[in-house]
């Protein structure tokens, strides 16, 4: 029973810590810089109250990155994960044409 009962909580441990870990990994990730070819074709912007409407027409005012459904992040964060710009961080006060609500 003790076996069992070890290895239980050096597990639980190890989980621990690789959760603390991962969750630091994200937050040293780069931000998504505007240049970004992948950024430029989807027409990302970090301030979306800077998009261009005449070259965008599918923008509307109010619309950001923390509003979209491929947004991961907490409510209150500033920069989250994006589904479509992988290993990058995006603006939560961003924009970019595949925004989505779903």
């Amino acid at each position: 029973m003790n076996t069992s009962r070890r290895k239980f909580l050096v597990l639980s441990l190890c989980s621990a810590s690789s959760l603390a870990l991962t969750g630091e990994a994200f937050a040293d990730e780069p931000v998504l810089a505007e240049s970004d070819e992948q950024a430029r074709r989807l027409g990302y912007k970090a301030d979306a109250t800077t998009v261009d409407t005449r070259q965008f027409p599918s923008y509307k005012a109010g619309q950001a990155c923390s509003g979209c459904s491929l947004f991961q992040a907490g409510s209150d964060d500033k920069w989250g994960d994006c589904l479509l710009f992988s290993g990058k961080r995006v603006a939560a006060a961003g924009w970019c044409t595949s925004f989505s609500t779903m």
